[in-house]
């Protein structure tokens, strides 16, 4: 596959993405040289487990469910579930998503925990998304696939939730995905950040130009924002990961839902010792093709920031793993081909 080349901060792994991500003579990105400047102001006390259990109680109402667990079958969600089940004597309903690309060996790891765990599960699979992705690639938008998708599952998760009257989301969301907010705000990547400003713009312009204009689509969320303003004209409830508060690793919890839960890797995955979907691979194809970077290296770099991962870790995660006969396959899924394309 024909990448760009790019020069990489010596701190972190965010690449040089002009106008939004620059390196200084010493090779070391805006992002981190604003990290450096404000982290002594910005610094707040870490998140403690009594707060997450003060919000779940302030939060939880009587009624059939406690929380609505958005479980993907990657490590992250599989804790999550665990967590409240197990650790915390709630009553989830455990909530799964497929729009059209999730992988078995996923979906292997949710059907196994939701039995050993005796939780009720919901399974939603649907192809309403499809055009949309095929709509990306025909137009050879900047978007970014993985944010139209969360766009998406998350007005869906909101909707599930008022439809059972669930007053608690729960998600896999870790440190990374977060800006240490104790409710999530923007539900995942925070597309105010620099990081994501330019994503952020060619998702709206084609949301805007390209989706809206579709009937089928003509009332599709064009900003988290929007998803957040719905949900709470449609139904009060939290946002909350387990993760943000917990003060585990991901190799400490990884360990536990292996022997508890028979949780498994997937054959491949990207980043590396994943859980994503099979359209992940063109998502991250198309964002390293148009900005040179994904919002993994955005998560992960936050993560070498504050000292929760190893930049030598995180480059090897990163590497890529898949080659064009993937893309292909996944292509085809939504009736499109390699030369629809633009290399």
């Amino acid at each position: 596959m024909k990448l760009p080349n790019t020069i990489v901060c010596k701190k972190c792994v965010l690449p040089a993405s002009k106008p939004d991500i620059w390196l200084n003579e010493s090779g070391i990105c805006n992002i981190c040289l604003e990290y450096e400047k404000t982290k002594g102001s910005q610094e707040c006390p870490a998140s403690l487990e009594t707060e997450f259990i003060k919000m779940l109680n302030m939060y939880k109402r009587h009624g059939k469910y406690d929380c609505l667990v958005m479980c993907s079958g990657g490590k992250d969600s599989t804790a999550a579930l665990y967590y409240m089940r197990g650790r915390y004597k709630l009553k989830p309903l455990a909530f799964t998503f497929d729009q059209g690309f999730e992988t078995e060996e996923a979906l292997e790891n949710v059907k196994n925990a939701v039995e050993i765990l005796g939780v009720d599960f919901l399974f939603f699979k649907s192809n309403f998304m499809k055009d949309a992705f095929a709509k990306i690639i025909r137009t050879n938008s900047k978007a970014v696939i993985c944010h139209l998708c969360s766009l998406w599952y998350m007005d869906l998760t909101f909707e599930i939730a008022a439809r059972f009257n669930i007053p608690i989301i729960i998600g896999g969301w870790t440190k990374g995905q977060s800006a240490k907010q104790p409710l999530m705000s923007r539900c995942g990547c925070n597309m105010h950040q620099t990081e994501f400003v330019s994503m952020a713009k060619a998702t709206n312009e084609f949301v805007e130009r390209h989706l809206r204009t579709d009937p089928k689509y003509k009332d599709f969320p064009k900003s988290m924002e929007e998803v957040l303003a719905r949900a709470r004209k449609r139904h009060k409830c939290a946002v909350l990961s387990p993760h943000w508060f917990l003060p585990y690793d991901s190799e400490a919890y990884l360990e536990l839902i292996q022997k508890e839960l028979k949780w498994k890797f997937p054959s491949l995955s990207y980043p590396a010792n994943t859980t994503n979907c099979y359209l992940n691979f063109l998502s991250v194809y198309n964002s390293i093709k148009y900005f040179g970077y994904t919002h993994y290296h955005v998560e992960m770099s936050k993560l070498i920031r504050e000292g929760l991962l190893t930049r030598e870790e995180a480059l090897k995660m990163l590497e890529i793993n898949f080659d064009e006969s993937l893309l292909a396959s996944v292509l085809q899924k939504i009736d499109c081909k390699l030369g629809d394309v633009p290399v």
